[in-house]
């Protein structure tokens, strides 16, 4: 639980992270909303506790600004979120504050690139997307932490094993705050399920039988496409599922980059969805339905499944409300019934430190300050307690998504697609969704895995740029 608690503290700075991934192309370094503020018994009760702890270093920063370059804020902004523990307590510890260079999502890298030529000091980057390492390191737009972070010491040495898996070229390139289990989860309706006499996931969920034969059988009861009743919708269930094998496509095995594709639990998966789509389970595409998705579908049950990142619920309540209905509900993706474990989508939390970066002493602490918020009891009771009020959730879909974490924690495992380069990542996002349209995964395969082998031998081979 200790972890699982933990997680709620950080959803409070990482809420916006891909909710607002569709802003505006205007790049701006000012913020309106930077001096909304916690209520002063929060920052009180904060301030007690970083001023009273041995878990953060003690010392003056010299320079008391970092500069953060990404397409949301960890600042308060339009979104109505409140200013997040660990920035508050990274202000009262350190007198620190965060310069935020807003860019958009898609010209992140460009932006990026831009700065380091420029001379323009930015210092750090999210790493969380997944697509940034280990490509950055590549290219020489990222520095090692090492010489800031102590990856050993009290405040770290939970996360020490997965940062440890991430090593390239025997340095750490990014740092791993945590990882995550709200990476996908499978959004339905309680009434919905009800209604059509079909037992509620969270129920099979607590009796350990959530897994893909209750799933399918539920989609074969359900799906009546004459009636506008539809299986399984949105963007990001095939590589739902195929996270629950715990083997992801491709990884970092002692220093290098390996393909997993030939792996028996990949094409057990991949005939898994391709089953779904031979037997109707699958909405998107089909008939009418169109490839426009359809989240209002839940709420109005016409819809079972709609696997999403649970960031569709870090809202206000009358905005997941709105989308998905009164009697919204979540659970995990249901377990792979052959898999050792019970595996789910895994994300991480997770920055990196940018070449030419004028405070890299500040990010560090920055950073130990978000650790600490994971860690310090009293710290994360006042994180949650926000978290709570802001997002209208029910205790119940509290403990689910405690579930969720716990399950992440147990099982952890990290897939490296997209962050080799963007035509390994385009290659296996494209490909690997075929079984799901109608495509046997032996055709696949064969069209795809000498491309990924090359790609993988080549930023294996690559040196790292200085």
């Amino acid at each position: 639980m200790k972890k699982t608690k933990a997680f709620l503290a950080s959803i409070l700075a990482l809420a916006s992270v891909l909710s607002m991934t569709a802003c505006n192309g205007k790049e701006e370094s000012s913020n309106p909303y930077a001096d909304v503020d916690v209520t002063a018994d929060v920052r009180n009760k904060i301030k007690e506790n970083v001023m009273n702890t041995d878990l953060l270093p003690s010392e003056e920063l010299e320079n008391k600004t970092i500069k953060w370059l990404s397409d949301w804020d960890i600042n308060p902004d339009a979104s109505g979120k409140n200013k997040p523990t660990e920035l508050v307590a990274f202000e009262e510890k350190y007198g620190g504050n965060i310069e935020f260079i807003q860019c958009t999502y898609n010209d992140r890298y460009e932006k990026l690139a831009e700065m380091i030529n420029s001379g323009d000091g930015v210092d750090f980057f999210y790493g969380g997307n997944m697509d940034a390492f280990p490509k950055g390191a590549i290219r020489g737009m990222f520095v090692p932490v090492d010489d800031y972070i102590d990856f050993s010491s009290p405040l770290w040495e939970d996360v020490r094993d997965v940062n440890d898996s991430l090593l390239w070229d025997g340095k750490h390139y990014c740092a791993v705050l945590q990882t995550t289990g709200d990476k996908v989860a499978c959004v339905y309706n309680k009434k919905t399920v009800q209604e059509a006499g079909l037992p509620d996931p969270a129920e099979l969920f607590e009796d350990g039988e959530w897994t893909w034969d209750a799933f399918h059988e539920m989609l074969q009861s359900f799906v009546d496409v004459d009636n506008e009743k539809y299986g399984i919708d949105s963007w990001w269930y095939e590589f739902g599922l195929m996270a629950t094998t715990g083997v992801p496509a491709v990884e970092i095995d002692d220093g290098k980059l390996v393909s997993n594709i030939s792996d028996p639990a990949m094409e057990r998966v991949q005939n898994f969805m391709y089953d779904l789509y031979t037997t109707g389970g699958i909405a998107i595409g089909v008939g009418d339905y169109g490839w426009t998705s359809h989240p209002e579908y839940i709420g109005e049950g016409k819809l079972l499944f709609y696997p999403v990142g649970l960031y569709e619920f870090y809202k206000e309540e009358s905005k997941w409300k709105k989308k998905f209905g009164e009697d919204a509900f979540f659970v995990p993706m249901p377990r792979d019934p052959d898999a050792d474990e019970y595996y789910v989508p895994v994300g991480m939390e997770s920055y990196c430190m940018i070449k030419g970066g004028q405070n890299p002493e500040g990010v560090a602490r920055f950073l130990d300050c978000k650790r600490f918020a994971l860690l310090d009891e009293p710290t994360k009771e006042v994180a949650d307690q926000q978290f709570l009020d802001d997002y209208g959730w029910t205790q119940e879909m509290v403990e689910m998504q405690h579930s969720m974490q716990e399950l992440a924690d147990e099982n952890p495992f990290l897939d490296l697609s997209t962050g080799v380069s963007t035509d390994c990542g385009t290659l296996l996002d494209t490909n690997l969704r075929n079984s799901a349209k109608g495509t046997p995964w032996n055709e696949t395969y064969d069209a795809i895995y000498a491309a990924l082998d090359a790609m993988l031998e080549e930023a294996n081979s690559a040196p790292v740029a200085e």
